[in-house]
């Protein structure tokens, strides 16, 4: 029964393959320097390893925005997520699962009659409006810096060319990495409480905690939705905003790969606490945001005249319109499933709220997301 409720975060975990996923490549694949499927291939396997490995720092995050505490409530947060990224994919608008999924967790919130922190909820929402300037900032420092090094490059034409290949394919596996790191909170952070497995000993090498299995297993999803859902998207970030060439491309993949990993990384906000200096949020941010602002700092470096600003209106209208709905059709989801089908979408008697509004940001290890029983090295 708990597989079938987990069915909803691989729904959404597809739904996020189809959309976001096909971001961190779009521009590389819209300038038409790699073939779709091997950048495809290349993002599932990266976004697994991500996921995996260090997927545990921006489910803290949305674990104190809004504790789901009944499997039930879980499974249709996810689904209502799912539902409204599936529905602005099919008309072609790339949003974010991320503003889905603090969406349907706040839809639960009010139908529960648990508050929200409005302090973390602030700086969610101000995060998501870094990512874009920030990775345009990256994009035009990095675009600037590699143009001053082409000027002074006497390398052939052909050459450089192999050379522009190959790095679109190393950034995009970074890309794919950092989206994994990242966005899996989105797909199964709500049911890292109610996870059915336990911790598996490979051989007394590692511990697959069973939050790693659970992370798995919507990377997986991820997968399967680059592989099978992606074009569209593509098609809008990679081509509808601005005409890019290669290099650019390079730029912004590597631009929106580091800010996504800015906001994800536990190591590198160990490191800035050891070396005193302030943390940043690990919230779970938008690759497609991030994409768009990249593209945006080339077009700005280019004198503006090439961007079009029906597309990037038509995205913006996205962006807003995303949480919104995905509250909407959380709250009345989650009222059907409970009065229709007598199921339990909340536990009353848990404390959902009880964290300050400094949880958002890193905190040392004996704070980090965890459950009894759970493996405390999963970074």
């Amino acid at each position: 029964m708990i597989l079938l409720f987990l069915s909803s975060g691989l729904f959404l975990g597809w739904s996020l393959g189809a959309n976001d996923a096909a971001n961190i490549f779009g521009t590389a694949v819209g300038s038409k320097m790699l073939r779709f499927k091997t950048a495809a291939i290349t993002c599932g396997i990266f976004v697994i390893l991500g996921a995996v490995i260090s997927g545990s720092g921006a489910a803290k995050t949305l674990d104190n925005l809004g504790s789901v505490n009944a499997i039930a409530g879980s499974f249709m947060v996810t689904m209502s997520a799912a539902f409204t990224v599936f529905w602005m994919s099919k008309l072609k608008l790339p949003v974010s699962t991320s503003q889905a999924i603090v969406g349907a967790i706040i839809g639960w919130n009010f139908f529960a009659g648990f508050t929200t922190d409005y302090n973390c909820l602030v700086k969610i929402v101000l995060t998501w409006a870094a990512c874009p300037v920030l990775t345009a900032v990256f994009t035009v420092i990095l675009y600037s810096l590699a143009k001053f090094a082409a000027i002074r490059s006497k390398t052939h034409l052909l050459r450089q060319d192999f050379y522009v290949r190959v790095s679109l394919l190393v950034v995009c596996a970074a890309g794919a990495y950092s989206l994994g790191a990242n966005n899996i909170a989105n797909v199964m952070g709500v049911f890292v409480s109610v996870s059915p497995f336990t911790d598996i000993n490979c051989f007394d090498l590692f511990t697959l905690s069973g939050t790693q299995q659970l992370f798995f297993l919507g990377a997986l999803a991820i997968a399967v939705g680059v592989l099978t859902y992606s074009k569209k998207v593509i098609q809008t970030v990679g081509c509808g905003l601005f005409s890019l060439s290669a290099g650019s491309s390079l730029i912004i993949i590597l631009s929106s790969a580091i800010v996504m990993f800015m906001f994800s990384s536990e190591g590198l906000n160990s490191w800035l606490v050891s070396a005193g200096l302030p943390p940043l949020p690990l919230v779970p941010v938008s690759s497609t945001q991030a994409v768009v602002g990249g593209v945006i700092g080339i077009g700005i470096l280019k004198g503006a005249k090439g961007i079009r600003y029906k597309a990037l209106g038509e995205i913006a209208i996205g962006w807003v319109a995303t949480p919104i709905i995905a509250g909407i059709i959380s709250f009345v989801a989650l009222f059907f499933l409970q009065n229709v089908f007598k199921l339990e979408v909340s536990q009353k008697s848990a404390q959902v709220y009880s964290k300050p509004a400094q949880v958002c940001c890193y905190k040392p290890q004996s704070d980090r997301l965890s459950k009894p029983g759970s493996d405390p090295k999963i970074q």
